[in-house]
């Protein structure tokens, strides 16, 4: 029996008869609360391939066995009108939750990103960073075992991008959320995943793995920086 949380097998993806591959013979298992960073250059399909995981797309060709997932996005896209707290409540009705519950769910939550101080403030009131803590927040109420996460933190500057590597990771381990996280930046991939993957472009494919932990993270962001400059280079001419 598989222990696999998400199996894709032989996955290929064209967005019709006549469109090149977007993805080809894709292949990936993802264990129970492991955080997979999936890395590759802008245009590889890493986007789409969350869009397959998270059923918003068809594949082509292949299988996907995964379980419903919750979906982090590069904007925070929060309700402008909704104070932070309300916003995540919004995902808790959408599950059934009583009121009462909406509302100490979301404070717990909101306490778990370490944003109760603004609970009450909106949108426009937040940092960037604390926008994305707030629709990380609202991800996890939907209590979904799979969070899909695509480049969320690529528009921030890199001293909040930092702290939120942080708390991710602590988000990460005291939930045991299983995480796919897209990116092309290296060292974000290298210093979030357990895993790391590289795509390849046009039909994107899974490359190369590097297992993260315990090692030397300079030596490996310097070991993938080099291999993914090969495969740019490669797509190139």
């Amino acid at each position: 029996m598989s222990t696999a949380q998400i199996e894709i097998t032989g996955l290929s993806k064209r967005f019709s008869a006549d469109a090149p591959l977007v993805l080809e013979d894709v292949n990936l298992r993802v264990r129970p609360g492991e955080f997979v960073a999936l890395l590759g250059a802008s245009g590889c399909g890493k986007s789409t391939l969350l869009n397959l995981i998270a059923g918003l797309e068809e594949p082509s060709s292949g299988t996907i066995a995964s379980p419903k997932a919750a979906f982090m996005f590069q904007d925070a896209s929060l309700f402008p009108w909704l104070s932070a707290q309300a916003n995540v409540e919004l995902a808790l009705q959408l599950r059934g939750a009583s009121k009462t519950d909406r509302r100490s769910e979301a404070a717990r939550l909101l306490e778990l990103v370490h944003l109760s101080d603004a609970a009450h403030k909106r949108p426009h009131e937040l940092s960037g960073g604390m926008r994305q803590r707030v629709a990380l927040a609202r991800s996890l109420a939907q209590n979904r075992d799979v969070l899909l996460m695509d480049e969320p933190f690529a528009a921030l500057d890199a001293i909040t991008r930092d702290l939120l590597h942080d708390e991710l990771q602590r988000v990460w381990r005291e939930t045991g959320r299983t995480i796919v996280f897209i990116t092309h930046n290296v060292r974000e991939a290298v210093r979030l995943g357990q895993r790391v993957l590289l795509m390849s472009s046009r039909p994107g494919r899974v490359v190369a793995e590097w297992a993260a932990e315990k090692q030397d993270p300079v030596a490996l962001t310097a070991e993938i920086t080099t291999e993914l400059r090969k495969e740019i280079r490669r797509h190139a001419a």
